[in-house]
């Protein structure tokens, strides 16, 4: 198919190809633009109906959505953002040149400038950010005709919502209504006796993630958006909260790799900007490393006088570091999902500490065995290594529980600051562990 859309733009035959890009859908048309160069890419999205492109414009990821709206021009870019949802256009808009973008806010209808200005003052975290301020509403006053008027000249709207919201005379929200109540309830004469008056809200500056927990908490689709005073000014759908969820999870998966989140997904990344993203981690950690090198410096004798301890410490140091990983991320996790607290310090931190003692006992009896019949070393080092390996798993799995908490305690992101130190504090404990219990053990 990519073939032949190619060759009819390359002959020119428009009005076929036209035709051709009518049969495939939304996220099919989708795939195939963002694989095209610009030039290509921008001809042909303004090949497609207008009803079709808002569709495509919709599965497009925020790169190539930046890049077509960077390169149509202004009066393309005004006539798709008066039909966008406001949320898609305003994150769009905070990437592209600022002469073009007051270009178009020029040219945009009155409405959407007020929007697209009023999305754009809220903080990028807050629930006014992406909340859509397209949505139905109804005064309580209003008759239950009246109410059906209103809705059936919005039609439109109702593609992705099944709920209109209630206001009073000064915008106040005071409740719902659900589709369906106009059809059934017809002995009700006005929509303040039919709407629903316990209703789940949230304010502009709300945060994002409370946003979150409460479409998980109580199973919800969509969540009204009310300003300090009150007054309903946007409405969020399940939809955009998928989208928070799967950036947040991205760069969680980013940061605990020691890797600098970014905007653009991987296939759309420069070597240098993923240089860029990799680079200060590795800096740091490399020097942080230098640490265990010291310790290794400082026993040298002792390694020098039983070479064989040599062989067991990237074992000891590769153990220690995933059992503290392995906590880490699950407390990482729960602390994401709101499962645990702080308040639940010493209750995790008791539970990773017999998570520890399981795991301690049956690595070290396993290493043990190990050790005699394979590596053929004497009782005496293999105990070494072993206790050493008992002591560096229960350290590191309580480490990895305790640090997230302590970090997301004093108001920084655990995903970003415990996976790139976690490792790099367990090999140095274990190397110490280690070289102070062959010294005892062995009498070096």
């Amino acid at each position: 198919m990519k073939e032949r859309i190619l060759r009819l733009l390359k002959e020119k035959k428009y009005v076929e190809l036209r035709r051709d890009l009518e049969k495939i859908d939304a996220s099919s048309l989708a795939d195939l633009l963002m694989s095209l160069q610009i030039l290509d890419f921008v001809t042909i999205f303004r090949l497609i109906p207008k009803d079709a492109s808002l569709k495509v414009f919709f599965e497009l990821d925020f790169a190539s959505a930046t890049m077509l709206l960077t390169a149509l021009s202004s009066r393309e870019a005004v006539d798709l953002m008066d039909d966008i949802h406001l949320i898609n256009a305003t994150k769009v808009l905070d990437e592209i040149d600022p002469q073009k973008v007051n270009s178009m806010l020029k040219n945009c209808s009155k409405n959407t400038r007020s929007n697209i200005n009023r999305l754009l003052n809220y903080g990028d975290d807050t629930a006014g950010a992406i909340m859509n301020v397209k949505y139905s509403v109804v005064k309580n006053s209003d008759s239950l005709d009246e109410a059906s008027k209103i809705l059936k000249s919005n039609i439109k709207l109702y593609e992705s919502l099944n709920i209109c919201y209630v206001v009073d005379d000064h915008g106040v929200l005071v409740g719902d209504l659900k589709l369906s109540d106009l059809l059934f309830k017809t002995e009700a004469t006005t929509i303040d006796e039919v709407c629903n008056k316990k209703i789940l809200s949230v304010k502009t500056i709300t945060n994002q993630d409370d946003v979150a927990d409460l479409f998980k908490r109580f199973d919800i689709t969509v969540v009204p958006v009310v300003d300090l005073e009150g007054r309903l000014v946007g409405v969020i759908t399940i939809d955009n909260i998928l989208n928070i969820l799967e950036n947040a999870a991205t760069d969680d998966i980013k940061r605990m790799a020691a890797i600098i989140p970014g905007s653009k997904s991987y296939d759309k990344m420069s070597a240098f900007e993923l240089f860029k993203a990799r680079i200060p981690w590795l800096l740091l950690l490399m020097v942080s490393a230098t640490f265990t090198g010291k310790i290794i410096q400082s026993f040298e004798a002792q390694l020098a006088s039983y070479t064989i301890l040599t062989a067991f410490i990237p074992m000891l140091m590769d153990t220690g570091g995933n059992a503290g990983g392995q906590s880490s991320v699950s407390v990482i996790r729960a602390l994401s999902l709101n499962n645990i607290s702080f308040k639940d310090f010493f209750k995790v931190t008791f539970k990773e500490f017999r998570v520890a003692i399981l795991c301690s006992i049956v690595l070290a009896i396993c290493n043990f065995v190990k050790m005699l019949i394979i590596d053929r070393v004497t009782v005496l080092v293999a105990l070494t290594v072993c206790a050493t390996l008992v002591v560096t798993v229960i350290f590191a799995k309580i480490l990895g529980a305790v640090l997230p908490m302590t970090v997301k305690r004093i108001g920084l992101d655990p995903a970003v600051m415990v996976s790139p130190f976690i490792t790099t504090i367990v090999d140095a404990l274990s190397l110490l562990v280690y070289f102070n219990f062959a010294t005892f053990i062995l009498g070096l």
